[in-house]
């Protein structure tokens, strides 16, 4: 584990009544690394990875240095190799991963040797989202219902993934029905700051001690960017590279070329999270940001909480970036606290991020990126995205001109809009037009309770006026997490989803 440290900077840093060791910064800049406080944040966790990891051989001097040549130039082609700290699997891709595993251990075995020393050399979390099916609809027994069909239907895969659990160590399962991965992420399994023990040399003295380097990953899902809203560095990879960094294999990738997306002001009342990532969307589409680092600065992160930063990380995918970052700054050190992160490890989080130039302040100077936009916040209204494309958003006024306008272009073909058509032994008809789906779902959306709160808040209004959904729609509510679900119960909103359908 003990880095060649060619630039001298193993460093220890006393947070409480522990010590941790670490790769500064800072005294990497001192000893030769000029200038790499301007480095984006994004590109100083890549930075650190680099100090902590560099052998000569996977990671080499001149892999460091090309890191502070990105600065004269802003994007450079040199490829280097990323160890993210853990991985992050869904059951789609986790489970082929498992049996690997579980194949390595059985060929170990017929050779003769010690099969329980095949295991994940990084903590793997492996959470099973993205599986419950809506088979009950409609009503508040529905969620339970569809969990109970979904054991039934997938019993053996469950009694696997539950040896697994028990059989590897640095291997944790998280069960279906406790909520979508990213959220979980967000919640539970993120530190933002990581440790572990390593067997390492420290001064004249070898032995093991304790590590602290910022928390990173990759993840089988796209939507991995998710945790950037709480200043974790991850992206979502193919099933082969995530099992590669699983069983200790670094992640090869060019230096990115990082877009800095400046907000300032703040959102006005009545205009939502949703609403901002839409308008970011578009602006990134336009811009052309496809693998490339986004990383958000600026006086308009301090109006944004982490739900909100969340919210944009998560959306990468559809503006195409690598990832959405947001550094660490004092909405990050309290949602650890809210969420109930231990109070030492929310400590060494905000001490290391001081520590190594990675906390930002309102008085921090911007760093330096490749391209930049700005948004004024104040200026973002009610808009919703299509009728089909996330950045064919629409400000809400003029959404019924434009359905109507998709609606007489795009299948004029096949029939006339006006239209309706009678359905066999229902006293209802249907026609162009008509919500036949409509779900709360997304980690996009159920990650953030202002968004979910409001939705509870129209369905009351809208139950006070008597309105239901129809009876050709089907609805489904899936939040991100069981808090998410207990915002809407203990406030009495579910109630009132209920009663709307």
């Amino acid at each position: 584990m003990t880095s060649l440290d060619s630039f001298k900077c193993q460093k220890t840093l006393k947070v409480g009544g522990k010590t941790y060791i670490y790769y500064s910064l800072p005294a990497a800049e001192k000893n030769g690394l000029k200038g790499i406080a301007k480095l984006p944040y994004s590109m100083k966790v890549l930075l650190e990875n680099l100090l902590r990891n560099e052998d000569g051989r996977t990671v080499k001097k001149e892999d460091i240095v090309a890191v502070s040549k990105w600065l004269k130039k802003r994007a450079l082609e040199h490829e280097i190799a990323f160890r993210p700290a853990r991985v992050l699997m869904q059951d789609f891709t986790g489970v082929p991963a498992v049996v690997d595993l579980a194949a390595m251990r059985n060929a170990m075995q017929s050779l003769g040797g010690d099969a329980e020393k095949i295991n994940p050399l990084v903590p793997v979390d492996l959470v099973i989202d993205h599986s419950v099916i809506v088979n009950f609809f409609g009503d508040n027994k529905a969620f339970g219902k569809n969990v109970v069909e979904e054991y039934k239907q997938n019993q053996e895969r469950y009694e696997f993934l539950k040896w697994g659990q028990k059989a590897f160590s640095n291997f944790s399962v998280v069960p279906p029905g406790t909520g979508i991965c990213h959220q979980v992420n967000l919640e539970y399994l993120a530190q933002t700051v990581w440790t572990k023990k390593a067997k390492m040399k420290v001064g004249k003295k070898t032995g093991t001690f304790e590590m602290a380097y910022p928390d990173s990953l990759v993840g089988t899902d796209s939507h991995t960017t998710m945790v950037n809203g709480l200043a974790v560095l991850g992206w979502g990879v193919g099933g082969i590279e995530a099992e590669a960094c699983m069983l200790g294999q670094p992640l090869s990738m060019l230096l990115p070329e990082v877009v800095g997306f400046k907000l300032k002001g703040q959102l006005k009342e009545g205009v939502t999270a949703t609403d901002l990532v839409l308008t970011v969307t578009q602006m990134l589409r336009k811009q052309g940001v496809v693998g490339k680092f986004v990383e958000f600065f600026g006086p308009g992160l301090d109006h944004l909480s982490v739900a909100d930063k969340a919210t944009i990380g998560n959306m990468a995918p559809e503006y195409g970036a690598t990832c959405g970052f947001f550094p660490v700054d004092t909405a990050t050190i309290d949602y650890l606290k809210t969420s109930g992160r231990k109070a030492d490890r929310v400590a060494l989080v905000a001490a290391y991020a001081k520590a190594q130039g990675l906390f930002r302040t309102a008085k921090s100077p911007d760093p330096v990126f490749t391209a930049t936009l700005t948004l004024d916040l104040k200026d973002v209204v009610p808009s919703m995205a299509g009728p089909k494309r996330p950045e064919g958003r629409v400000a809400l006024p003029a959404v019924a001109e434009g359905f109507a306008v998709a609606l007489a272009s795009e299948y004029k073909k096949t029939a006339d809009a006006t239209t309706r058509y009678p359905v066999e032994n229902r006293d209802f008809d249907l026609g162009h037009g008509d919500v036949v789906i409509a779900a709360i779902t997304s980690c996009t959306n159920t990650s953030n309770p202002s968004v979910l709160i409001g939705a509870g808040l129209l369905a009351r209004n809208a139950a006070a006026r008597g309105l239901k959904a129809k009876p050709w729609v089907k609805t489904s509510l899936a939040p991100g997490s069981q808090v998410v679900a207990e915002y809407l119960s203990n406030s009495g909103l579910q109630a009132d989803l209920d009663k709307v359908g």
